[in-house]
């Protein structure tokens, strides 16, 4: 079964509702790598996952920052927005739970049967987002309201964090086209 709904950025009661250590490292975040190095470990703790990513909106592709998994995924990588889960994400606004990887077209099953990965759950960071977390299991696994709720504090949170500092803290800026 799939499952999707649209949420809005920055709320205060996400902001409340993300542990106290990680509000403390995102205040002191000033670029987008420590930002990414932040959320991949605030993301798979908050999913209590076996994997998490965090990808960012780059023109027409979908650039995959970093990660914190059991095993390698995508980090470095960039995959055509049109034709990955995390672009469709950010293209639509919407989370999106997958219990089941090889049953959801939109999920690129040539890019993820070589990985551990069997169930996903990504959100889209920011109102427009730029970005997006993914959170992943190795098994079936469909990821509860609870766990959503924390990923989507991570992501609320990493979307205040990106409109104070700006996709141009990034050391591949050049590449992202104003926003």
């Amino acid at each position: 079964m799939l499952s999707e709904h649209t949420h809005t950025s920055g709320t205060a009661e996400a902001a409340a509702g993300l542990d106290p250590e990680v509000r403390r490292l995102l205040a002191q975040v000033d670029t987008v790598p420590q930002l990414a190095d932040v959320v991949r470990r605030a993301a798979r703790a908050a999913g209590r996952a076996d994997g998490a990513t965090f990808v960012l909106k780059e023109d027409d592709r979908c650039f995959y920052v970093d990660e914190d998994s059991i095993a390698p995924l995508w980090k470095g990588q960039r995959f055509p927005i049109s034709s990955c889960i995390s672009g469709w994400a950010m293209l639509h606004g919407s989370v999106v739970t997958v219990p089941d990887i090889t049953l959801d077209d939109r999920v690129p099953q040539d890019a993820y049967r070589p990985t551990f990965v069997r169930s996903l759950l990504m959100v889209p960071v920011g109102a427009q987002p730029t970005a997006a977390i993914g959170v992943y299991w190795a098994r079936e696994h469909h990821a509860t309201a609870d766990e959503q709720g924390r990923v989507i504090a991570v992501a609320e949170a990493a979307a205040a964090v990106l409109d104070r500092i700006g996709l141009d803290s990034a050391p591949w800026a050049p590449s992202f086209g104003k926003h």
